[in-house]
This record gives C-alpha cells, sequence and structure tokens, in this order.
C-alpha cells in the first residue's frame, strides 16, 4: 500500500446519519459521496426492509445503507457452510471425494433435486458442494450441515468479527421461523466475500475453490441482469418467502467491487427483484465513475484471485473447470451408515 493511499485512507471521514425516510446510512465525505446518496435515495423508496453494503476492492472504501443489520439470511447462509467445508478439508477431517449419504431428516422440499433422491443416496462432497451453491440445493446444504456440524460453522463465523450471521437451525424452508433461524448482514456477506478475493480466507487455494464455484452460479436472475453480459460475478442468490437477497463480488475491469443487497417484508418478489437490479445497476455505473477517480490518484487496480476471463492474465483457481460443469453421476444408493 502507498504512502498516498495509507494518507487518504485515515484522512476519510465517515459518519452515521438518518437517510430520507429514517433509514441509517454510512455518509462518505469522499469519493463514493456520490454512490452512497444514490443508495441513500432508492432505499427510501423500497418495497420493503432493505439492506446494502459495497466496496471497492482496491481501496476497501464502502458504502451502504442499513449495512450492518440483522436480515434474513435465506440461502446465502450457504456461503458460511461452504466456507466451513473448507476450513475442515483444510484441517485435515474432510476431503472432496469424501461420500456423505442422504438422510431422511436432510430432506427440504423447498428447492433442489435431492429432496428427491432415495434414501441412502451418495453424493461426495465436492457434489454437494457444487449443488449448494450454483443449484441452491437446499437438501444437499443440509447434508453438508450434518457433516461439518452447526456449531462449527456459527464459532467459525464468529472467530471471523461476524456476529450477525447465525445458523441455528437446518433448512426447513416449509416453517416461517427459517427467517429468524438463518440469519446475517450486507457487512458481514462483504466481509466474507472480501476475504475471498483477496485470497485470505483459510488460505489462498481454499479461496480461489470457493470463487470458482460462486462464479458457476446458475441462478442469474438479480444482480448480473442489468449489467453487460460478459461482466464475470461470483455470487449466491437467497430467496424465502418474502425475502430476497443477492451478494457477490462483481469484476468490472479494473475496478472490482464486493455487494450485498438484502430485501425482506416484500409485499411481491416482483418489487424486490427489480429493486435489487436497480441497486446493482446503480453501483456498475458508479464504480466506473470511481475507477477515474482512483487512477487519478495513482492507486494501483486490484488483481488478486480475478476468475478467468475477468481481465487478461488473471489468477484463477486451479480446479476452476470443475466447477463449473455438471456434477456428475451419483455413486448407486446404498444403504446408510453412521458417518
Amino acid at each position: 500500500m502507498t504512502d498516498r493511499r495509507l494518507s487518504f485512507g485515515l484522512a476519510i471521514a465517515f459518519a452515521f446519519a438518518l437517510a430520507p425516510g429514517g433509514a441509517r446510512a454510512a455518509v462518505d465525505a469522499g469519493p463514493l459521496a456520490a454512490l452512497q446518496l444514490q443508495l441513500a435515495s432508492v432505499a427510501d423508496h423500497a418495497p420493503g426492509r432493505v439492506g446494502i453494503a459495497v466496496e471497492d476492492l482496491a481501496t476497501g472504501l464502502t458504502s451502504g445503507v442499513n449495512a450492518d443489520a440483522s436480515l434474513p439470511a435465506a440461502s446465502t447462509i450457504k456461503i458460511p457452510v461452504m466456507v466451513e467445508v473448507f476450513k475442515q478439508m483444510e484441517a485435515g477431517s474432510l476431503t472432496l471425494d469424501r461420500v456423505v449419504h442422504l438422510e431422511e431428516r436432510d430432506r427440504d422440499w423447498g428447492w433442489g433435486d435431492m429432496a428427491g433422491a432415495p434414501a441412502g443416496t451418495g453424493k461426495t462432497i465436492k457434489q454437494l458442494l457444487w449443488l449448494m451453491i450454483t443449484q441452491s440445493d437446499n437438501t444437499a446444504t443440509n447434508m453438508l450441515i450434518r457433516v461439518v456440524g452447526r456449531a462449527h460453522i456459527n464459532a467459525t463465523m464468529a472467530g471471523l468479527g461476524l456476529h450477525q450471521t447465525r445458523l441455528n437451525d437446518y433448512i426447513r424452508s416449509e416453517t416461517d421461523t427459517i427467517r429468524y433461524a438463518l440469519r446475517t448482514s450486507p457487512l458481514d456477506m462483504v466481509a466474507l466475500l472480501d476475504k475471498i478475493a483477496r485470497d485470505n480466507l483459510i488460505d489462498q487455494w481454499s479461496s480461489r475453490e470457493m470463487l470458482a464455484i460462486l462464479t458457476g452460479q446458475t441462478h442469474n436472475t438479480l444482480l448480473p441482469v442489468p449489467l453487460p453480459k460478459d461482466v464475470k460475478i461470483a455470487h449466491k442468490t437467497g430467496s424465502l418467502h418474502d425475502t430476497l437477497n443477492d451478494v457477490g463480488i462483481v469484476y468490472r475491469g479494473e475496478e472490482p467491487y464486493v455487494i450485498a443487497v438484502m430485501t425482506t417484508e416484500l409485499p411481491d418478489l416482483d418489487l424486490g427483484r427489480a429493486f435489487i437490479r436497480k441497486v446493482s445497476r446503480i453501483a456498475y455505473d458508479q464504480f466506473g465513475r470511481f475507477a477515474t477517480w482512483r487512477q487519478d490518484e495513482g492507486i494501483a487496480a486490484f488483481a488478486v484471485g480475478r476468475p478467468r476471463n475477468a481481465s487478461a492474465g488473471a489468477l484463477v483457481a486451479p480446479d476452476e473447470a470443475m466447477w463449473n460443469a455438471s456434477p456428475g453421476p451419483s455413486p448407486a444408493p446404498v444403504l446408510d451408515a453412521p458417518q
């Protein structure tokens, strides 16, 4: 980091003020002021309760509205589950080729083909990760939660300082209590994704593998919709009853940024979709302008951990190809055995 950037970082003044309509917004007196004003304005007309956090990866500067609010995580909670899986792999207690067998208690009928699989169906850890993130399969997620343990997931999140992120139950989408059992905040999600983007979450290999999985996302109806088709996004969506979320890393040329948009208490999911897409486009446009400021300040572009095709010569996960293809056939169904 240059002395100039250090001096600038120390000079930035952040304060909290009431945005229009009473929403609490982080007000940045520096180069993200225009973005902050637009986010506060759009949040004032939000269709429900919302939270937004956005971070420029090159500088670490952030902006947001209700960014630290505890909100229903829905399927974005699957990122912390993935993190714990990779943490236990790094510790040597799990491997990608370990086979886990479906138990009746794992089933959730809210989303995913695994819910209808026969009891005893086996999937490798690799296959379950792929299904959990790219297909958002709830039953695959519950299988992984059972393997790594909810207490371990929560302890890892607390150890990272993410105190709004809690997994207090398995995914049971048929009950409304799930909104209270799965919680996070936009800032927590941005913090996790920031570490992945910087190769700092667990270790470099784990960070790049998680980035590759997130880049293989197949649910692309929220953050990606208003952006150019060639923009690479590593992200995870979440949908539950009256809740819609999308959190991710957007590789906008030399100005990549992390964004988390969370909405709940929506009267209509279409209104939530329109809101998330509008915020996504605002951030994309503003970071285009921000790139000019950063270059004028002599601050280097961010390059660590970019996915393939995000820029020339980008660093990628060594196993990216396996996360961007079908998980392949399952092992033959067998009678379940103790894990």
